[in-house]
């Protein structure tokens, strides 16, 4: 097969909906069969072509566009990258302060198990404790 492919053995148009809605369809073709892929092409696709051979959106291309995107991306609309470095470090102080109770020796229960916070150092004297202590903000907690 040519790099220069014929349209006239392509189908330009689909009827989906049982004939109802006449729409794009995909021009991409199968290697295999080399049947054309029998679903619509999207709306967005500056090449006519479906979800599946390359219709969706690439996203931005300038480094200016990837920083803007970065800055504003959520997770399922709930958290931002900076609320979860916060989060993350929060998670480190308080596996820290059950560190400092362990060896002041003020909990007798069981300690937390699982992976711990980026940032987290573990505390094993009482000099260590003193210094963590003196170094964070207890008021903003």
């Amino acid at each position: 097969m040519s790099d220069q492919t014929d349209k006239s053995e392509y189908s330009m148009y689909i009827r989906v909906a049982g004939g109802a809605i006449c729409c794009r369809r995909c021009l991409a073709k199968s290697v295999r069969s080399g049947k054309q892929c029998s679903k619509p092409a999207m709306n967005s696709s500056k090449t006519q072509k479906c979800t599946h051979h390359g219709g969706r959106s690439t996203g931005p291309k300038t480094q200016k566009g990837r920083e803007r995107i970065a800055k504003a991306h959520t997770t399922h609309g709930q958290s931002s990258k900076a609320s979860r470095l916060q989060h993350s470090k929060d998670s480190a102080k308080i596996s820290m302060l059950e560190d400092s109770m362990f060896v002041l020796g003020m909990g007798d229960g069981k300690r937390l198990q699982g992976r711990k916070a980026n940032g987290y150092r573990p505390l094993r004297t009482i000099e260590q404790v003193r210094r963590f202590l003196l170094g964070i903000n207890l008021h903003r907690m």
